[in-house]
């Protein structure tokens, strides 16, 4: 990005803030794997069949995004600062977070991109690394996500987005105390950080005969992660599950191929055998 933090950031900053302080007097008026211990060929197929289908319903609850980290840029200690906008932050330290989301109906049918907004902090990112950043939930609750990936200049830039922003971080001004109190204490640390800003929206994706579902969908509970590429290839998290995948596909092989040549040396000796008494 090659950009330093200017005084449209500040400015931006206050805007927001404003807004969510404008706002509030309004808030106060109203599987079991198939067995690998196969006979053949075809159920060593079978079974890593079974694992595909395994890992598809798996992805069925899965929404990502792919992107790349920006280049750093300096981070003021004068208020206000990021940390004022109260924001869930995912950082590669700390890559996780379980919690849950508003949502709503799509006003279109599939339309995902017109549920509530939820947005995330991701800090702390090494320039120009590949990241993924993936949803998580349970089949249980059908939900729709549209995700979006921004630089702070394209958020500042776009009334839309510093509006989603600034409802959402107003809806938080009085909650996530003990995040508050940790921000609170890296504030006087002036730093360069690759942050960017990422927006979720969720749309309930279901239909039910409980008016109450259908008018106020409940929030969904999600996991938030974080990913970072390995090389630029595979993310992380994925190398373990691979190298799991390769040793089961080995020892299948191997097995197989043992239970195989025994099988044969029976046939062939029951086969002899019958022959002499004939």
């Amino acid at each position: 990005m090659g950009k330093s933090w200017s005084t449209s950031h500040t400015t931006n900053l206050k805007t927001v803030l404003t807004h969510c302080k404008d706002n509030s007097w309004r808030a106060n008026t109203g599987l079991s794997i198939t067995n690998m211990l196969s006979l053949g060929r075809a159920q060593t197929i079978y079974a890593l069949g079974g694992l595909l289908f395994l890992f598809s319903t798996a992805i069925a609850n899965v929404e990502k995004t792919i992107f790349t980290a920006p280049a750093s840029l300096p981070i003021p200690q004068q208020k206000p600062s990021l940390g004022d906008l109260r924001l869930p932050i995912l950082t590669p330290d700390a890559p996780s977070i379980r919690t849950h989301i508003s949502r709503s109906f799509p006003s279109e049918p599939k339309d995902y991109a017109s549920g509530v907004a939820t947005w995330v902090l991701l800090d702390k990112l090494n320039q120009g690394q590949r990241y993924e950043f993936r949803v998580c939930w349970a089949a249980v609750q059908p939900t729709g996500f549209d995700l979006g990936v921004y630089e702070l200049d394209t958020v500042w830039q776009t009334p839309e987005l510093i509006q989603s922003l600034a409802s959402y971080s107003f809806s938080r001004q009085d909650q996530e105390a003990r995040l508050i109190e940790e921000s609170t204490q890296t504030e006087g640390r002036e730093r360069e950080a690759s942050i960017l800003l990422l927006q979720i929206k969720a749309s309930a994706d279901y239909f039910t005969d409980d008016a109450a579902l259908m008018k106020d969908p409940s929030p969904v509970h999600v996991d938030l992660i974080l990913d970072p590429y390995l090389y630029g290839i595979v993310p992380r998290s994925l190398v373990p599950a691979a190298g799991y995948l390769v040793l089961v596909g080995a020892v299948a092989w191997f097995v197989s191929r043992s239970i195989a040549s025994k099988l044969q040396t029976i046939a062939v000796t029951t086969d002899g055998a019958n022959k002499k008494q004939n």
